[in-house]
C-alpha cells in the first residue's frame, strides 16, 4: 500500500487513492505476508513465531504456492514470478531453489517459474556494510578522516572486531533517511499529527504512519477478513545465511533469469553493496552499462551478463523503489516480465 499495490492511504488515516503505476497493470499479483506472525499472518501453534527462519519461511512460501494453484488449477500453466526488496534478496532466491528443488519431483504440485525480481536488496552482510560505508563516503555523509579509520580497521569479514565497531560508531549522518538520503522526512507534530519537511513528487514520507493507522482499524480488519490484532510488519528471526551469491549462483547455473536493481538513494541496501556481491558472481558482461529511459528521462543503468543475469540501477529511487520512483519501477517490471532490456530512447 505504500509501493507496487493498486492504492495508496491518503494522509487523513481512512481513505484511498489509485496508484496508477501499480504492478497489477501488466501482471496478476499475489501478496504474500511472510513468514506467519508478520501483518495479518497467523499460525495457530503459537511457538511458530520464535522459529521463523530462512529456511521455514521458504518451505511455508513454497506449501502456499503450492496449495494456491491447487486450489486454482487454471493459473498452474501461467508463467510465474516472484518479487521482493530488501531482505527478499534472502527469502526470493531461497523460495525459487525451493521451487526448482520440488518441481524435480513428479508428485509434487509444478510453479512455472521464470523468473526473479529483486529491489535493493541484502545479498551478502559483509559486502552490504562494505558498501553503505562506500555510499555514506561517497555522498559525503562521512568525512575522510571516518572513512580512512573504517577502512583501516574493517576488512569486512568474520575477523571484525571491536576496533571495526568503534570506527563505525562515529558515522553521524544526522536526521536523514537511510532509506532515502535525498528525500524529505517525516516530523511529528504536537498534535499527534504528521507532516513532511518538504516536497518530493509523488512520494510522501509520511506514508508508513498512514498505512499503520489504516491498517490498525478494526474496520479494515474486518473487511480484509482479518482477525483482529495489531499489525505489525516485524518478526523475530532465527537462521540466516552471511551470503546469498552461493544461491544466486545456482540459480543462474539452472538458467533462470535473475534481474536485481538498485535504487541509488539508499543508505541501507546500497547500490554498491550490490555491486559487490555481484562481483562476487564472477560473470561475463554480455551488454555493457548504458542508460534507459521514461518519458525521454534516464530512469537509471543497465548491464547484463552471463546466464541472463541483468543489474538495473533506478536513478532517484530509495530502497523502496516502486514508492519513490513508480513509473520507473513500472517500466523496469514490464521489462523484466518481456525479457527485455528496459528502453534506451535518445532525444533526436
Amino acid at each position: 500500500m505504500q509501493e507496487l499495490g493498486p492504492f495508496r492511504v491518503n494522509s487523513d488515516n481512512k481513505t484511498l487513492s489509485r496508484n496508477k503505476a501499480a504492478w497489477n497493470n501488466v501482471a496478476n499479483v499475489i501478496f504474500l505476508e511472510s513468514p506467519a506472525g508478520v501483518g495479518f499472518s497467523y499460525s495457530n501453534t503459537s511457538s511458530d513465531y520464535g522459529l521463523s527462519g530462512d529456511r521455514r519461511t521458504a518451505a511455508d512460501a513454497y506449501l502456499f504456492l503450492a496449495n494456491w494453484l491447487e486450489r486454482f488449477p487454471e493459473y498452474k500453466s501461467r508463467p510465474f514470478y516472484i518479487s521482493g526488496e530488501s531482505y527478499a534478496g534472502h527469502y526470493v532466491p531461497e523460495l525459487a531453489a525451493t521451487i526448482l528443488t520440488q518441481n524435480s519431483y513428479n508428485s509434487r504440485t509444478a510453479i512455472n517459474l521464470r523468473g526473479i525480481l529483486v529491489g535493493n536488496p541484502l545479498l551478502d552482510s559483509y559486502m552490504n556494510l562494505k558498501g553503505a560505508v562506500a555510499y555514506y563516503w561517497s555522498h559525503g555523509l562521512m568525512s575522510d578522516e571516518v572513512f580512512d579509520n573504517i577502512t583501516r580497521h574493517c576488512k569486512y569479514d568474520s575477523s571484525d572486531g571491536v576496533a571495526c565497531s568503534g570506527a563505525l560508531e562515529a558515522v553521524d549522518p544526522g536526521q536523514i533517511d537511510p532509506y532515502n538520503v535525498y528525500a524529505p522526512i517525516c516530523v511529528d507534530a504536537a498534535n499527534g499529527a504528521y507532516y513532511p519537511t518538504g516536497y518530493l513528487p509523488g512520494y510522501d514520507p509520511c506514508s508508513d504512519y498512514y498505512t499503520y493507522s489504516y491498517l490498525n482499524d478494526p474496520a479494515v480488519q474486518n473487511a480484509f477478513h482479518a482477525r483482529t490484532t495489531s499489525w505489525s510488519a516485524n518478526l523475530n528471526w532465527t537462521d540466516a545465511p552471511i551470503s546469498m551469491v552461493p544461491t544466486v549462483a545456482g540459480l543462474i547455473e539452472k538458467k533462470l533469469p535473475v534481474w536485481i536493481f538498485s535504487g541509488d538513494f539508499d543508505s541501507v541496501c546500497p547500490l554498491p553493496a550490490t555491486r559487490f556481491s555481484i562481483h562476487d558472481l564472477n560473470l561475463h558482461v554480455t551488454t555493457p552499462w548504458r542508460p534507459w529511459t521514461v518519458n525521454m528521462e534516464v530512469g537509471g543503468y543497465v548491464q547484463q551478463y552471463q546466464g541472463g543475469f541483468t543489474f538495473a540501477s533506478v536513478r532517484g529511487a530509495g530502497h523502496m523503489v516502486p514508492s519513490s520512483q513508480a513509473d520507473r519501477a513500472l517500466v523496469l517490471l514490464d521489462s523484466f516480465l518481456k525479457g527485455v532490456l528496459p528502453p534506451y530512447v535518445q532525444e533526436q
